[in-house]
């Protein structure tokens, strides 16, 4: 009786496990199948921006030194191929790791740190905080464990056979940031000076305790000084105070003031305390091509370039537009760029190799001529007591005031 008994319970017992399986399997339909292409990642001010085309099964970061990076892992997702970097982000790669995933790469142009990341409801976007730090803070941060992102539960839940909907008033749109304040004469040519980071970004911070956000106000007020004095220029600044703004509403404010000229100011930062010395970086031909792609495509197209209207211009015709304004925005970017070296070495430290090109989205104006001028080392102790100095930063107005009476002399003389 055991031998005929035992054999019909356990097909019972698999009849019933299938059954299980079945209704499970019932249970997921619609649930995602954890193959996620990364469709963009995207720098925003302080926040990574990471979206996919359908969910993803988890995310871990971890930090990396030798050089500084940090690194996004994603399980559950194959890499794409747009992305957009800026900010404390120098470069962003992707790859993929098989079976494992997708891995984002995020090279720092100065050191920071993933503070706490959250998905979005439906499990597709990614949302990484980051902060700036020191270097200090930094190797501390990439000796310990990685932290992990789970998405919701909420999306593997099975669709309701009853759907409903809901209303819900949306809050007022917050009212548009007013235009700073303009100084000087009407009639004279304008320059905004932006002071860099602000508010919750302090920027680098150096051995001292010196913060960047703080001495990058402190210099632009010098600068603006300075140049009223000359008598030459107006001036404008983004900022006056110690306020946050993202990178976009940096030059976007100049725009509208329509700048002449537009001087990012920033201090350096390297894990090497002996580096020292003013840099002034302008726009990289990449990034410049890069950027006209992606201006000509947007479907509103006004007041692109010195409010000439490319709405109903020919796309290629409206690239090729933007492409030489750019490029001829590019070459005076340049040239004063080759002016703030040479007038500055008198007056501040500065490296023998000043002029450098990035991909940095605080100068990619495409009809402004814009550099970012990276004043000293807040990493070095005597550059960062330099920078903190009242001497210090009126050196800094003075080389500015130089370079910026030559340039607009020049663009007089050559008309």
């Amino acid at each position: 009786m055991l031998l005929n008994w035992t054999p019909r319970q356990s097909s019972r017992h698999i009849r019933n496990v299938f059954f299980l399986l079945a209704l499970l399997a019932g249970w997921l339909t619609g649930a995602p199948s954890w193959a996620g292409v990364v469709q963009e990642v995207r720098v925003q001010g302080d926040r990574v921006v990471v979206k996919f085309d359908a969910p993803v099964a988890q995310a871990s970061a971890f930090m990396l030194a030798g050089p500084q990076r940090i690194a996004l892992d994603i399980k559950g997702a194959t890499p794409g191929s747009y992305a957009q970097a800026g900010g404390v982000v120098a470069q962003i790669r992707q790859g993929s790791q098989g079976a494992e995933g997708a891995r984002v790469v995020f090279d720092l142009a100065r050191p920071a740190i993933v503070t706490e990341g959250t998905f979005g409801k439906d499990g597709r976007t990614l949302t990484l905080q980051l902060r700036t730090v020191d270097d200090a803070s930094f190797a501390r941060a990439a000796a310990e464990r990685r932290l992990s992102f789970l998405p919701p539960f909420t999306y593997l839940q099975p669709a309701s056979r009853h759907p409903y909907s809901e209303s819900i008033t949306l809050p007022k749109r917050a009212p548009a940031a007013a235009l700073p304040k303009v100084y000087g004469d009407p009639s004279r040519p304008l320059v905004v000076i932006d002071a860099g980071h602000g508010g919750h970004d302090p920027g680098a911070i150096g051995p001292g305790g010196h913060r960047e956000k703080d001495l990058t106000l402190k210099n632009a007020l010098a600068i603006r000084d300075a140049l009223l004095a000359s008598g030459r220029v107006r001036v404008a600044l983004t900022r006056e105070d110690d306020r946050f703004l993202v990178l976009q509403e940096r030059y976007g404010l100049a725009r509208k003031l329509k700048a002449d000229l537009f001087i990012s100011v920033h201090c350096d930062s390297a894990g090497n305390p002996e580096a020292t010395g003013a840099t002034v970086y302008t726009l990289s031909e990449v990034a410049s091509d890069k950027e006209a792609a992606r201006l000509a495509a947007r479907e509103n197209k006004a007041d692109i370039i010195a409010g000439v209207d490319l709405g109903a211009t020919n796309p290629d015709i409206s690239s090729i537009l933007i492409d030489l304004t750019q490029r001829e925005t590019m070459n005076a970017s340049a040239s004063f760029a080759r002016l703030l070296g040479r007038e500055a070495q008198p007056l501040i430290p500065i490296k023998a190799n000043w002029h450098r090109m990035a991909s940095l989205i605080v100068l990619k104006a495409p009809d402004m001529p814009s550099v970012l001028f990276e004043t000293g080392y807040i990493s070095n102790a005597n550059d960062a007591a330099f920078l903190a100095s009242n001497d210090g930063q009126k050196r800094i107005g003075q080389t500015v005031r130089k370079a910026v009476e030559i340039h607009f002399a020049t663009r007089v003389a050559a008309r």
